[in-house]
């Protein structure tokens, strides 16, 4: 087995906990679902996480075949972790979970948001029947040190890492400031303003970026 403890389960819903159910292994998953990372990036992105823990997860992993190891070409020439296409097919997975963990009313929207993070919840709360009207745009995010890719056209979505040649807007920020602005209806003038956000290109094209976004209403407490 790839962890130390199963729960001696045939069904694929316990195996699959098996593999992916320890403290913090999904989320060394979805810090990976956009490319290959090193260690310290790994470290730097999941602040929450011990060294011998994320040690643990990713050799238990590695053994699983869910991510291995490999070696960056220069000039990094770094050992760094990458999912397996295997790996790779939990993403609608951690999606599916992100959509339907957001509606708890107990659902901290200000905790820390990781790029990675932010990145897949444009994935997930993408809705093309808002875009049908002609909105569309290119975008390039600068977050914590790393440049995204960000492109809006005929319904679609590309999200990825990497430079855009004459983006619309470059912007740069936290993911919790640009998250702010897409999901929680902060206005894109104000946190640029407010010094939050940094916007250069066209402004108008990035303020229309949250329409082609649909976040889900927390669910109403049960009463007592």
């Amino acid at each position: 087995m790839a962890t130390k403890r199963t729960y001696h389960d045939a069904c694929g819903t316990a195996h699959g906990l098996d593999l992916i159910g320890e403290r913090w292994a999904l989320l060394v998953v979805r810090e990976l679902l956009l490319g290959p990372k090193r260690y310290g990036q790994l470290r730097s992105d999941l602040p929450g996480i011990g060294t011998n823990v994320l040690a643990q997860r990713l050799s238990e992993l590695e053994a699983s075949g869910v991510l291995r190891k490999i070696q960056l070409p220069p000039p990094a020439g770094t050992t760094a972790y990458e999912l397996t296409d295997w790996g790779y097919e939990l993403e609608p997975v951690v999606r599916a979970l992100t959509r339907w963990a957001v509606r708890s009313p107990d659902h901290d929207r200000t905790a820390n948001l990781s790029a990675t993070s932010f990145l897949l919840s444009l994935r997930t709360f993408f809705d093309p029947d808002r875009t049908r009207g002609g909105v569309r745009g290119r975008y390039e995010l600068h977050m914590n040190g790393e440049v995204f890719r960000v492109v809006l056209q005929d319904g679609t979505l590309l999200v990825e890492r990497g430079t855009l040649e004459q983006p619309d807007a470059v912007v740069t920020g936290a993911p919790t400031a640009l998250a702010r602005v897409i999901y929680g209806g902060h206005d894109p003038d104000e946190a640029t303003a407010a010094g939050e956000i940094r916007v250069d290109g066209d402004h108008a094209s990035f303020a229309r970026l949250p329409s082609a976004f649909s976040f889900p209403p927390p669910l109403t407490p049960a009463a007592p």
